[in-house]
C-alpha cells in the first residue's frame, strides 16, 4: 500500500496556464520526490492594458511518500 501526500502549490508564466503548471511541477520536484500527479484547482491572469502579461495556476500536487 502507498501513502500519498497532496500539497498546494502556486505557479506563474509568461507564456500560459500550462507553462505555469510545468513551472509548478518543475520547481516542486526540486524538494518534493515521487510526484505523481497535479490537479489545476484554478486559474488566474494578470492584464495590463489590452495584453494579459501573466498566467497563475493554484494546483494541488500528490506525491508518494516512501
Amino acid at each position: 500500500m502507498a501513502v500519498l501526500k497532496v500539497i498546494e502549490v502556486l505557479a506563474n508564466s509568461e507564456k500560459s496556464w500550462e507553462d505555469a503548471t510545468k513551472n509548478a511541477v518543475k520547481h516542486a520536484s526540486k524538494t518534493v520526490k515521487n510526484i505523481k500527479s497535479v490537479y489545476i484547482q484554478d486559474q488566474s491572469a494578470m492584464v495590463k492594458g489590452d495584453d494579459v502579461t501573466e498566467f497563475r495556476v493554484n494546483v494541488k500536487l500528490t506525491f508518494e511518500v516512501k
